[in-house]
């Protein structure tokens, strides 16, 4: 199997570009990197029945984020204000980073 390079981070903010929240933009909370997943704030909701237990006294229907494929986001400039490709680029020093592939504005802070 070929692993793929996940080019988004913790914290960046992405826009959906397939699925049922097509369209919406979100931060990433967590990349899952083994299963190519990303858990993104307030996308992908899903309903969960659960019995009451010690952590939930009263159970019920809880409402959470569920993992999204990483194909199905991109990356958000902050310059271009547009969702966009992200390209590699090595800096003098050595240093890599993430460029806007529209705008070649540097995305790492």
């Amino acid at each position: 199997m070929i692993k793929d390079i996940i080019a988004i981070k913790k914290d960046d903010k992405v826009k959906v570009i397939s699925g049922k929240d097509k369209g919406k933009v979100g931060k990433v909370l967590k990349v899952i990197g083994k299963k190519n997943r990303l858990l993104v704030e307030n996308i992908n909701i899903v309903k969960r029945h659960t019995k009451p237990n010690a952590q939930n006294r009263q159970g019920g229907i809880i409402e959470s984020e569920a993992p999204i494929h990483w194909s199905n986001v991109m990356l958000m400039c902050n310059k271009c204000i547009e969702p966009v490709r992200v390209k590699h680029k090595t800096l003098d020093d050595g240093k890599k980073v993430r460029v806007c592939g529209k705008c070649n504005e540097i995305i790492d802070a």
